[in-house]
């Protein structure tokens, strides 16, 4: 959009608030007048040509034909477009016939309103427009307001216009709209300014995804073809991806068959949309109202071209309703089918956490691709994310599986990282995914990362957060590296710092990782001492309170009924504290039978501390115990011995009270697992190793020479949870290594093993994951200047300032020296 249109624009804003509304709305509600009003005109001043002809269709229908319903299409063939006013009245007329009476204006001009077809009806709607008029009537600033709408020297029309003076006034496109869209939200609705980034996309970076959409085909676009944006605010990106593609790409002798399609969850920004489809001949009933992501809108549908700017760091808990049924996802867009480490193929959770739906909104286009049996072309979507979309969430998580589903299927062929403050509200790092299923072969099977950060043009004044620009020359330069599918060194300036544009080429499998637990096995040392007994009495989970009843009232907690008759004093006690109770916490908490379980299980932990005080067994409370699977065995023998009857969490519960770990302890063992021959070898296939490795999987021979006797015996060991430690390891970490082992047995034996010589790998824990980091990718090191370089800067700094100080003071430096 030319800057002189746009500050055109900006004047005749800042005029209708400062004329008519400053004293009727407050700052934030400006744009409920300016949006709809500045729609409206767009509309009434393409149906005045055609005025009189549509009252006359109308008169025909109802007085000659004797209709009861008027027949919209006679009235759309008279406008030329898809709507029309069978009222009298048009914005200008309005305005000439109107007197100091605004009651009477105002029912002129809801006669007015009313007269539109059912289409432009939804717009006022989602405008709430009436009521607009309504209260600028009863202010007394609706013929002022229709003024300066009405006024001859600005252009609210998608045409060219000259206004009294003979001057040229450039028309507003949709585009323009979005620039006021984003003037009312950055200059009246401050506290509200996130909204920007929600709604609007600089021109600039709609141009760039365009080319990226577009330039690759060389023409070969489809006719007729598809474009879809599933979070398309004023439509944008849309009208403008129809322009270019009509001015770039024509058809000889035809006009190109484009369909625009969106979705939009903001009435205000929809019906901007929505007017400029009809506006510009565009099927309006392609542009949906409502949340893309509850409502699968265009279900079944495929579109040959997708661009979107999604909302980011924008929770949609709101709507997991509508996506999952508990921890099961419900909705198919946000469903994959992933292989496992050992590739059992099953369908997997791609949904992202509830505080960012972005990602949401990507498995929503890749969801609409047109399959290559379809349309050979397949199909290509460029999705602007900030980095959180790169590499939040672990292995196995919604926001990773989302990214190995699109790079294993071959659908990321690049990503351009864009600069910071490009946009109007955030000055985060952006970046814009490029997709397609069906890249040509040089391309296929790798991705190329583009870093265009440093490529930007700084603006004379800011706009909100931005403050800088793409210049047509950087575009340029994005596009010949990406069309070159080649890695560009980024260049080094006179003072070593790095300047502009950086590419690189990755194999798919460069982002993809192994998420595997390494394991040690516990050692535990064990003693029943009173103090360790003690804390039996409370629930882990609610300790604290537990602790206050019984340290307060003692016994009584004991006795059927006490709990309940001081239910309130312990909530208030609980509140005070800043304890926080759920109905389940507060009710075992008040059940007596959970009170005297837990004291049950003392008094059974107290008899087997007698027990083995009594025999002198180790782990009494003289005598401690560093073998824990000893512990264990006199344990089982003296509950038989005592005829005690434990649950197994009960057993478990006493036994991890009285131990902890200790580095010098025996290792704990866990079972003996002995094998049948074809059992040892499904499990040798399942870890993909040789018989002699089965230790660095967790199965420990009994002796050195078990394995050659084939003796297939093994223990394994209890494991630590504080000492488990999770690794990532690269999908081609053996890749140029002359080894047969896997990956992650390779990584183990050299990164792992010469380390904790008892650690092992617990294969069946992992998790295939896939993240993009640019700041590795990209960093380069800048070297430290010299001692010597410093120094002098240092002196002359000295220097510097030293002459500062006499200018101050009002002395003579020479003088003061010299003497």
């Amino acid at each position: 959009m030319d800057h002189s249109v746009h500050n055109k624009l900006v004047s005749f804003i800042w005029s209708i608030a400062d004329d008519c509304l400053r004293d009727v709305y407050v700052r934030g509600k400006y744009r409920d007048v300016i949006l709809p009003m500045v729609v409206l005109r767009r509309l009434d001043t393409l149906l005045e040509p055609t005025k009189e002809a549509v009252l006359a269709e109308v008169k025909f229908q109802l007085e000659e034909m004797e209709a009861t319903e008027l027949d919209d299409a006679p009235l759309t063939a008279e406008t030329g477009y898809v709507f029309y006013n069978t009222s009298k009245w048009t914005l200008k007329s309005l305005f000439s016939t109107a007197t100091n009476n605004q009651q009477i204006l105002l029912a002129n001009f809801e006669e007015y309103l009313n007269g539109f077809s059912a289409n432009v009806k939804e717009i006022v709607e989602c405008f709430n427009l009436k009521a607009q008029v309504r209260h600028m009537a009863g202010k007394d600033v609706l013929l002022d307001v229709l003024e300066k709408f009405v006024s001859p020297y600005i252009n609210l029309t998608p045409h060219d216009k000259e206004d009294p003076d003979g001057n040229k006034l450039p028309p507003l496109s949709n585009l323009g709209m979005g620039y006021v869209f984003e003037e009312l939200i950055r200059k009246f609705n401050e506290e509200n300014n996130e909204e920007a980034g929600e709604h609007f996309t600089p021109r600039e970076v709609i141009e760039l995804m365009i080319h990226l959409l577009f330039d690759p085909l060389k023409g070969n676009l489809p006719d007729p073809l598809t474009i879809y944006d599933s979070a398309c605010g004023s439509g944008g990106m849309l009208t403008e991806a129809q322009n270019f593609i009509e001015e770039k790409f024509p058809i000889e002798g035809t006009k190109r068959d484009i369909h625009l399609f969106g979705k939009e969850i903001n009435d205000e920004t929809y019906a901007i949309c929505k007017s400029d489809m009809m506006i510009k001949g565009n099927n309006p009933e392609n542009i949906r109202v409502g949340s893309t992501l509850s409502v699968d809108e265009f279900a079944g549908k495929t579109f040959d071209f997708s661009a979107q700017n999604p909302p980011y760091g924008k929770s949609w808990a709101s709507e997991l309703k509508n996506i999952k049924d508990g921890s099961d996802v419900i909705d198919p867009r946000f469903i994959v089918e992933l292989a496992d480490y050992w590739g059992n193929k099953s369908k997997v959770d791609a949904t992202p956490r509830s505080s960012d739906g972005q990602l949401l909104f990507l498995m929503e286009v890749v969801s609409k691709m047109k399959p290559l049996d379809i349309s050979p072309l397949g199909s290509r979507v460029a999705s602007i994310h900030n980095g959180s979309s790169l590499f939040t969430g672990d292995a196995g998580s919604g926001e990773s599986n989302i990214r190995r589903y699109i790079i294993e299927n071959d659908m990321l062929d690049a990503i351009v990282q864009l600069p910071n403050n490009l946009f109007y509200n955030t000055g985060i790092t952006t970046y814009i995914w490029l997709l397609s299923n069906n890249k040509p072969e040089e391309r296929k099977g790798k991705v190329q990362l583009i870093d265009s950060s440093l490529l930007y043009k700084k603006l004379r004044k800011n706009l909100g957060n931005k403050n800088c620009e793409f210049a047509p020359e950087h575009i340029t330069e994005i596009m010949q590296t990406y069309l070159s599918a080649s890695n560009v060194e980024r260049k080094l300036s006179d003072n070593n710092d790095p300047v502009g544009i950086a590419a690189k080429v990755f194999d798919n499998q460069d982002f993809g990782y192994y998420k595997v637990n390494i394991e040690r096995p516990d050692r535990r040392c064990a003693q029943f001492k009173e103090e360790l007994i003690a804390p039996l009495r409370f629930d882990k989970s609610l300790r604290e309170p537990m602790e206050y009843l019984f340290s307060e009232y003692g016994e009584k907690v004991y006795e059927t009924g006490f709990l309940k008759s001081i239910e309130k004093e312990v909530v208030a006690w609980c509140e005070d504290n800043d304890i926080s109770l759920n109905t389940k916490a507060k009710s075992k908490l008040l059940d007596t039978k959970q009170w005297q379980k837990l004291r049950e299980l003392v008094n059974n932990a107290n008899q087997l501390k007698a027990a083995f005080e009594s025999k002198g067994l180790s782990g009494s409370s003289v005598n401690e115990s560093n073998d824990f699977n000893q512990f264990k065995a006199d344990v089982d023998s003296e509950l038989k011995t005592l005829e005690i009857k434990l649950s197994a969490s009960e057993k478990k519960a006493i036994l991890d009270a009285v131990s902890w770990y200790d580095e010098n302890a025996v290792k704990v063992v866990k079972k003996v697992v002995k094998f049948k021959q074809d059992k040892f070898d499904e499990l040798l296939h399942h870890l993909d190793c040789d018989a002699s490795d089965l230790a660095d999987f967790g199965y420990f021979p009994p002796t050195e020479s078990a394995v050659e006797s084939k003796k297939l015996e093994f223990t394994t060991y209890e494991t630590n949870s504080d000492l488990r430690d999770a690794e990532s390891i690269p999908l081609l970490y053996n890749q140029g290594k002359d080894t047969d082992n896997s990956e992650i047995h390779q990584y183990f034996l050299g990164e792992v093993k010469p380390h904790v010589s008892e650690a092992w790998i617990n294969l069946d824990s992992t998790k295939i994951g896939y993240e993009i980091s640019f700041n590795k990718y990209f960093y380069q090191h800048k070297p430290l200047r010299s001692m010597d370089e410093v120094a002098s800067d240092i002196i002359d700094l000295e220097q510097k300032a030293e002459g500062l100080i006499a200018d101050i003071l009002g002395v003579d430096l020479a003088e003061i020296q010299g003497e």
